[in-house]
């Protein structure tokens, strides 16, 4: 105790209340030490002048408006807290982005930045983004009223252009006086430096003499080679034009009318479906090999089948006989390139086809008149007909430019385009009782729309996807088959949310390049595709698998269509140029005569 007291009174000789003095206080301990780290408070302390302290102090985190661009540092200066161990500046190591220190960006709008740096390219001052003053020749900023070069006052700008105007006048007196200088003939020299001035715009800037005379026998003649040529180019792809055909048809039958005065095109009397159940066909029955060329599209007679039409590559388009003498009945003749699709009226007695001529053709079968022609000039890749009794005037187009085109053709006027798609427009299917229709395109996308009304109700397109060149409606018309490029068929819900079937999938063939047709069996049991290699494949609607392939054509099967009425019948049509004719039961020929 002795040494305590002894040692409390060194250090604390000055203090009244000391222990030597006062005996009868408590003693006192050694004064209290904390562990808590030294505070940095350098940022906290205020400068002298104003401006300097908005710039030196730290931004108070409850306070939700700032009066000025602060910089990094005041950033993240600490409000309380330890200093940094190892960065005397209050930054660690890690938030440097440069060898040199830290690059900071600044947040200005380009207008505002490149107003002041024209500023102060001209004037030599400019504002401080960074606070409110500004940089460079106050005496100038002082004089100039600190105006910028893009706030100009009025009375400048009218002078500006008084002198501008005074200027271009005087350039153009000197000119004349120039020109009256030099001689006439220095003038119209074309290599002398006078005749370069005065025609520096343009090799045709200076004056005509005289008008132009009537044309030359050879100069008519390469006149009119000329626009003759010029007219191919535009008749060609993209162009504005489409081609011209004079349009004719050929019967090939007996006779137009029977005895009792029926039409070759009249469905037979007995025509009725044979049964419920649709069979998988087996043999080759019949092959028409009429066309010259690969056929492009097959399509029966609506609702009786007992005529099949087919579209081909050689520019012609054949009715054939289908129940009794299996022969072609009728050729149309009437476009000048390869006829892409083609598409029956309700009732069959018209039809339309689209070619790559970039006409449109509204056919009567019976006849084989064209009733009308449409074009704008861009090629059709499908056509349909609105499948309403009271609808069968529209007619709807997918073009190449990217647009579906709705056509009146009782007044021939277009009475709408669809224009949404990125790509050429590959197939138009109608589903919801016809008030909407479906349509794929070479972007990769499904587009639902609304009948008349040019606006997309439903968009699919995913990562995933491919070009889709062929839909097909389910008959009980709740769900859409559609050919993927991919090597498979997907099946999409026709119902509001129009969504893909994930459970349903049929794959196997190889159609990627091909815009192979994808059909239904008329009972909905099976789904059916040609293929590249010229097979035709079936797979069972419920479990997806493969039931049966046949292989139809050299080359490829690129069209399928099942009897309406016939169940176990089914047509295909290839790229060799054939139409084939398939049955279920190998030891019944029919009646065909192949």
């Amino acid at each position: 105790m002795d040494l305590l007291h002894q040692y409390s009174d060194d250090q604390n000789d000055d203090e009244p209340d000391s222990p030597s003095q006062n005996p009868s206080s408590p003693p006192r301990l050694l004064p209290g030490r904390t562990g808590a780290p030294k505070v940095d408070d350098t940022m906290l302390a205020l400068t002298v002048s104003s401006s300097a302290s908005a710039l030196s102090r730290p931004i108070d985190p409850t306070q939700h408006l700032v009066g000025f661009n602060p910089s990094y540092d005041q950033l993240w200066a600490p409000i309380q807290g330890p200093a940094h161990p190892y960065a005397k500046d209050g930054i660690a190591q890690g938030m440097r982005n440069h060898k040199l220190g830290f690059v900071e960006d600044a947040s200005i709008e380009p207008f505002l930045f490149d107003e002041q740096y024209n500023t102060f390219h001209k004037f030599g001052y400019a504002a401080d983004p960074s606070a409110n003053n500004y940089v460079g020749d106050l005496d100038a900023l002082r004089s100039n009223n600190a105006v910028s070069v893009y706030n100009i006052p009025r009375h400048q700008q009218k002078k500006r252009k008084t002198e501008a105007k005074d200027k271009k006048i005087s350039d153009q007196n000197d000119e004349e006086d120039r020109e009256e200088e030099e001689g006439e003939e220095e003038i119209e020299n074309p290599a002398s430096e006078a005749w370069l001035l005065k025609n520096k715009k343009s090799p045709w800037a200076g004056k005509k003499e005289g008008l132009q005379g009537e044309l030359t026998e050879e100069q008519k003649k390469y006149a009119e080679e000329y626009a003759k040529k010029k007219g191919e180019e535009k008749s060609g792809f993209g162009g504005e034009k489409a081609e011209v055909v004079k349009d004719k048809s050929t019967f090939h039958g007996k006779e137009e009318r029977d005895y009792q005065g029926r039409s070759w095109i009249a469905p037979p009397k007995d025509a009725k479906a044979s049964n419920d159940h649709c069979y998988i066909p087996k043999r080759l029955v019949h092959t028409w090999s009429g066309h010259t060329k690969g056929v492009s599209a097959i399509r029966f007679f609506p609702k009786y089948g007992h005529l099949i039409l087919s579209a081909s590559m050689d520019t012609k388009i054949k009715i054939w006989d289908v129940f009794n003498s299996g022969k072609c009945m009728r050729t149309y003749m009437g476009h000048s390139k390869a006829v892409r699709d083609i598409c029956f009226s309700n009732d069959g007695t018209k039809f339309l086809s689209a070619g790559y001529d970039k006409n449109i053709k509204y056919w009567d079968t019976e006849t084989g008149q064209v009733i009308s022609t449409f074009a704008t000039g861009k090629i059709p890749y499908v056509v349909k007909l609105n499948p309403d009794e009271d609808k069968q005037n529209v007619l709807l187009a997918g073009m190449s430019d990217k647009k579906i085109v709705q056509w009146d053709m009782n007044t021939g006027q277009i009475t709408q385009e669809y224009d949404q798609h990125l790509g050429a427009v590959n197939t138009i299917t109608f589903v919801d009782n016809n008030r909407r229709f479906v349509t794929s395109s070479d972007d990769k996308s499904l587009r639902v729309w609304e009948f008349g009304i040019p606006v997309v109700i439903k968009y699919i397109s995913e990562p995933h996807m491919h070009s889709m060149p062929s839909i097909s409606l389910h008959p009980n018309a709740n769900w859409l088959a559609a050919q993927s490029l991919d090597n498979q068929i997907l099946i999409y819900s026709t119902r509001e949310k129009f969504q893909l079937n994930k459970k349903k999938r049929f794959a196997g063939h190889i159609v990627a390049g091909y815009a192979c047709q994808v059909n239904f069996s008329p009972d909905g049991r099976f789904v059916m595709s040609g293929d590249g290699e010229g097979k035709c494949w079936f797979w069972d609607w419920k479990s997806c698998k493969v039931f049966r392939t046949l292989k139809c054509h050299e080359g490829v099967c690129i069209g399928s269509e099942w009897h309406p009425l016939e169940q176990s019948k089914v047509a295909t049509c290839g790229w060799d140029g054939m139409i084939k004719y398939w049955y279920v039961n190998s030891n019944v020929k029919l009646h065909l005569v192949t």
